[in-house]
Order: structure tokens, then sequence, then C-alpha cells
């Protein structure tokens, strides 16, 4: 149950008077569409209440420490609720970064201004001005550590609004330490001053730290893959040589049709994408669903297929023609087998695909009309698609042809 459906469901028991358990519980989950952390109001979608109220009880409670103790804990180990439509990213509408920079401005002013009185003021042996150093140095970090932490996955925000407030932070925090260093209670308090200072410059390099760390991630993660790349070379050398030359010798020997040759095959394929396709997942195209597919069927059935593309198309797995051209590779595989090729040609105004075997061949009109695997299956739903469809005998009148065009929206509506 989505969140959205859960606070419904509770609006609508709250609206009958239904009881709040009469209807299932939601799951503790964070909201993907939050002001910061998503943690209030996925609680109040969790325990049925108002995500107003939820937020007031924290606010009180934090007066005190429990609240912000058990909303860091809740923001730790609660997990995002499930993307959906509505909400398929994380979503925060509190420019929490900017924020911070604010209260961090406000907090160099008060400093700075409680640090250019003439006098010198001491509560309890402490300067007036160096807990609110402390603060505004703490708040400019803060800023910085979440922009580039969180808000540098946000496309709404990213890497400028990450500039902008590190930028901000860092001239906040220089001319706190300018004004610290020429003010008049250098002079008054010269140690203490200095100290002071010292702070907000680490202060600024702290800003920058996260930066650094991206950095370093950045270069391990690309030292691991660079690892990773000669291994697998090193690896597919290896193969190359032994395994998949052997394979190779296999399949020549065993002939296309046999047990011995469709198992060698199928392998040979499954090394060669572990080696040479790396780690990425193939895209779902219509290429590549069909040399799937073509897999697949070499292990059930005596036939061995060749899948070839040239040209570029947009064509997905998931649409008719693939639906139709696997169709006619299952039945060239069932009623032929042997060596089939499949020919696929993109363009941008249209897509062939061409299905041949050496099998023995029939004629469409000749099938019974009960058997509508390739009447409706293939030419049907090509038909049915926008596109059409053709079986007739291959070349020099030597087995089936296949021959399957689906044309664009552009061009079928010119």
């Amino acid at each position: 149950m989505s969140t959205a459906s859960a606070r419904r469901l509770n609006a609508q028991n709250a609206r009958s008077g239904a009881p709040r358990g009469a209807g299932p519980v939601p799951p503790l989950v964070r909201d993907r569409d939050c002001y910061v952390a998503g943690v209030a109001g996925g609680l109040a979608t969790h325990l049925g209440w108002s995500p107003l109220l939820v937020r007031v009880i924290f606010l009180v409670t934090g007066l005190v420490g429990a609240g912000v103790l058990l909303y860091l804990w809740l923001w730790a180990f609660t997990p995002w609720a499930e993307p959906t439509d509505a909400a398929p990213r994380v979503t925060r509408r509190a420019p929490v970064a900017w924020i911070l920079v604010a209260l961090a401005i406000g907090g160099a002013a008060t400093a700075i201004g409680q640090a250019l009185t003439t006098y010198e003021v001491r509560v309890g042996g402490a300067v007036p001005w160096i807990p609110t150093v402390v603060v505004t140095v703490l708040l400019a970090v803060a800023a910085g550590a979440w922009t580039s932490f969180i808000d540098r996955r946000d496309p709404e925000r990213g890497r400028r609004t990450e500039v902008a407030v590190r930028l901000v932070a860092t001239g906040v925090l220089t001319v706190l330490a300018v004004v610290l260093l020429t003010g008049p209670s250098a002079a008054q308090s010269p140690t203490v001053v200095f100290l002071a200072a010292l702070f907000v410059v680490i202060g600024i390099g702290l800003l920058y730290a996260p930066s650094l760390v991206t950095l370093w991630n950045d270069l391990t993660t690309e030292r691991v893959a660079r690892i990773r790349d000669e291994q697998r070379s090193a690896i597919a050398a290896h193969l190359h040589d032994s395994v998949l030359q052997t394979l190779a010798l296999i399949q020549n020997r065993a002939g296309a049709s046999s047990e011995a040759g469709r198992l060698a095959r199928a392998q040979e394929r499954e090394l060669r994408s572990w080696l040479f396709e790396g780690d990425s997942p193939a895209d779902s195209d219509l290429a590549t669903d069909l040399r799937d597919f073509a897999s697949a069927l070499e292990l059930d059935y005596p036939v061995h297929i060749e899948v070839v593309a040239v040209g570029s198309s947009t064509e997905r797995a998931s649409g008719e023609l693939a639906a139709a051209a696997r169709e006619a590779m299952l039945n060239a595989a069932r009623h032929a087998g042997g060596d089939v090729s499949v020919y696929i040609e993109g363009a941008a105004t249209a897509v062939d695909v061409f299905v041949r075997d050496r099998g023995p061949g029939f004629d469409v009109a000749s099938v019974a009309s009960d058997r509508l695997g390739v009447r409706e299956s293939i030419i049907g739903r090509m038909r049915r698609a926008g596109g059409r469809g053709t079986v007739g005998p291959g070349a020099g009148g030597v087995g089936t042809e296949v021959h399957l065009r689906f044309e664009t929206g552009e061009a079928a509506r010119g």
C-alpha cells in the first residue's frame, strides 16, 4: 500500500467513524515527497495522525533533546517508501542548506556585533561572542555537508546549488575571521581571538572536505574498475585461447543439430556475454531480445540461429514486431531445424526483419484453417500493429522466408 493510499484510507475511516485498527496498518516508511527527511509524514501515516501534529510533537520534545534523538533514530533506520508514479524519486521541498546558511549569516552578524564593541564583557570568565562563533561555524559546515551529501543527488538542486552554498558560507566565515582579527577584541584578548579565528579557518576547510571525500570515492571506484577490467582481459585472453576454441571445435565436429553442438554453442555465448559485455545489463532492444531468444531455442531444438542487425532502430523488445519475429523463429526451429538466419535492418522510417530457414518449406494457403499460428501470431499480429508480414519460399525456392516490416509513426503518417 502506497503512502498516499494509506492516507486516503485513514481519512475515510476518520470520516466514517471506523476505528483506527479496523483496516491494515500502513508500514512505517518515510515519504518520498517530504520537507526534510520524510520522518514526520511517514510516522503520521503509520499512526493515522495528522502530519502537522507529529511535527509539533517533534518540535516540542526537541527542546528537551528527546525529540531530536527520536527523529535522528527514525531517520537512520526507517526505509524510504516504494517509488510510485506520483513520487518516483525523493523530493525535499525545504531548502535545508540555504536555511542553515541563513542561520549562519545571522550568527556571524551577531558575533561581529559583539566583537566590535570597544569594551570587554565577560560572563563567568568567558568571552560572550565565543559560543556565537562556534554555532556559526557549525551551521556553515552543516550547510556544506548537507548540500554535498544530500542535495547533490537531487536533480532540482545538484552541483550548482552545492557550489553556491559553499561559496556563500565561505564568504560568511571569511568576513567573520577578518573582523575578529582586525577588531578591537584582538587587542583585548589576542589569544582568544587567534584561537577563534583559527577555528573559523578550520570550518572553511571542513566546508570543502566533502569534495575531497567525493574525489577519493571516485578515484577508488575508478581504480577498482580498472583492476576489474585488467582481470577480465586476462581471463578473456586465457579463455579465448583455450575454452572458447574448444567449444568452437566441438560445434564444428558435432554439427549444428546435435545435442553436444547446441550445448557448446550455448556455453560459448554465455562466456562471450560475460567476458565482453561487462557488468552493465544489455539494453532490451529488438536485436538483444532476439539474440537471447535464439540462445534459448538452441537449447530446446536442434537448430543453429544466427542473428545479424544492421542500421539503427528504436524498436523495443516489448513491441509487436519482436513478438511476431519470435514466433517466426520458433516455427523455423520447430519445423525446419538446421541453420536459421535472422536479419534485422533498421532505418529512420522502418524496421525490416527477415527469418530464413533451409527446411522443406510450406505454403500458407495449404495450411488448415484451424491452425492459426502463422496467420494470427505473425501475419495477423503485424496487420493489427500497423505493419505487414509475408511468408514465402526462400532464395532459390529452398526453405521458407518470413518478412516482417514495421514503419514508424512519421513514415506511416507520411
